[in-house]
Formats: structure tokens, C-alpha cells, sequence
């Protein structure tokens, strides 16, 4: 028998899902999008608790959705085929692939944190205050994931970590990498009661990140795109480093500073 598809743009539960792409909408049905297939992996591997499914077999790019699929409809997810037309209405994507999920929003906490200091392994954290561009914080979940980093605080936010844009631009990383939302004066007394140092970077520090010991507990922190970390984490900050800057510009984008601190860290701990 062939599946019920939904071909109607006024269908209740498509309407919802392009809601979902709005903040307001998505703070509160707590709720977010998950669209393509490796991000959709990822967040089923990372154990994301899925509410539906939307699949368009017209828009497959390659020969395992079929499996992706069915695993999740396996876990009792409601799975749903919709056409073309209406997929393309839901996604926010130029050349989508034919899956879409909604899931359900999960918070960390500082506390759910603890097990991840550990003396045998020196804690190794990224700090991104007030970043303004999802595709910036979704670049930076990359790197995180790439470079091992224990753990991303999202300090004074600007950018909901549950933009589709940021799920897009991490490639599913958002679900391999822990997120902590916090505030900063709450970040920061954390890092000290756990004798984590926190490391900032900017081009008047005289020393270059390369040639600093980044070997113990600490937390790599960056700023916005435009003015980097405000005075109150380069006031806190027990180690300053610079990048050095050889052309006319002075400063660097803040996903790409970001992935160079955290490899020099990788690199040291080899």
C-alpha cells in the first residue's frame, strides 16, 4: 500500500515547521529544525529526542536515507513523506536533500559540566562571548568538535545556538560538542572555582599564543566579530596571546582565530 504524502502547504504540521525557523517560535515550543542528512545523523547518533520527521525521496542525494529513516522511525517518530513542493517550502536550504526533523531543545548547565575536569586529563574548554553571526558560532562548533574541546559556553548570547543556520554551518557538530548558554560573571567565577585559566586573546598581548604554555586546565576565550572580548573577560583573564598580523588587516574572523587557538592547544597536548 502506497504512504499517505502530504501535498497541501496549509497541512497543520508542515505550517509549524516553518514557524520553527523563527526565534520567538522556537523559545516557545522549546523546540528547533534539524535539516540534511549529516546533521540529522549526528543529532540521532548524539541522541537528540526527535518529535517528527518530513522526507522528500526527490530531493536524496545519495543512497542512505532509506536507513536513517527507518532507524528513526524505529524510536516511534512519527515520519511523514511530503512532496517536493511542500519540502521545498520548509526548508531553509538553496539545494535541499530531502530530510527535515523537529526536535526538542535540551539545556546544559555549568554543574553538568563537572565530570569533564579530571587531573589525568586537563580540562579544555572554548568561551564564545556575544558572537552575533550563526554561521560564525556554527564554523566555531566545527573547529570545537575537530580540536576535542571538552565543552562550548556560549557567554551573553547573540545568536541562538538552535538557529537552523547554526545547525547548518556546524554540520551537526551542535550534537557532538557539549553547549553551556551562561552568563558571563557566572562563566567566569566557574573557571576560577575550578582553577581553570582563562585565555584571551588580542593583538596588544606581547606574547604569541605559540610560544604560550597551553598545556593545563583552560578555556580558550573569544569575542564579537567586531570589538572581540569585552574589558570585563580581558580584565579576568589570566593569560593574554596574540595572533600575529603581518598584512593590513588587524584582526582576524573570530571562527578563524578561533581554530587556530584551539589547534595550537591540540598541537601542545600531542
Amino acid at each position: 500500500m502506497k504512504n499517505w504524502i502530504i501535498t497541501s502547504l496549509q497541512n497543520p504540521r508542515v505550517k509549524q515547521a516553518v514557524k520553527l525557523r523563527d526565534k520567538r517560535e522556537r523559545d516557545r515550543a522549546q523546540s528547533f529544525l534539524i535539516e540534511g542528512y549529516r546533521e540529522l545523523l549526528r543529532g540521532v547518533e548524539g541522541g537528540v529526542p526527535l518529535v517528527g520527521l518530513f522526507f522528500s525521496p526527490g530531493h536524496f542525494l545519495g543512497t542512505n536515507e532509506s536507513a536513517l529513516i527507518e532507524n528513526i522511525r524505529q524510536q516511534g517518530v512519527e515520519v511523514m513523506e511530503v512532496s517536493k513542493v511542500v519540502f521545498e517550502k520548509m526548508s531553509y536550504r538553496d539545494r535541499p536533500d530531502g530530510l527535515l526533523a523537529i526536535a526538542t531543545q535540551t539545556h546544559l548547565s555549568l554543574q553538568d559540566l563537572d565530570y569533564k575536569i579530571s587531573k589525568d586529563h586537563p580540562p579544555f574548554f572554548l568561551i564564545a562571548e556575544s558572537i552575533e553571526k550563526p554561521g560564525n558560532l556554527g564554523t566555531i562548533l566545527r573547529s570545537c568538535d575537530a580540536a576535542g574541546v571538552d565543552a562550548l559556553l556560549v557567554c551573553d548570547r547573540c545568536t541562538d545556538i538552535f538557529n537552523p543556520n547554526v545547525v547548518r554551518a556546524s554540520v551537526g557538530t551542535l550534537f557532538t560538542v557539549p553547549v553551556v548558554e551562561v552568563g558571563s560573571e557566572e562563566a567566569i567565577e566557574w573557571l576560577k572555582d575550578h582553577k581553570i585559566k582563562a585565555v584571551a586573546a588580542t593583538p596588544d598581548a606581547p606574547e604569541t599564543f605559540t610560544k604560550t604554555d597551553l598545556t593545563g586546565p583552560i578555556a580558550v576565550a573569544v569575542g564579537t566579530e567586531q570589538l572581540g572580548l569585552s574589558k570585563k573577560w580581558m580584565e579576568q583573564a589570566d593569560i593574554q596571546v596574540s595572533i600575529p598580523m603581518h598584512g593590513a588587516a588587524d584582526s582576524l574572523n573570530v571562527a578563524t582565530a578561533t581554530t587556530l587557538l584551539l589547534y595550537e592547544v591540540l598541537r601542545q597536548r600531542a
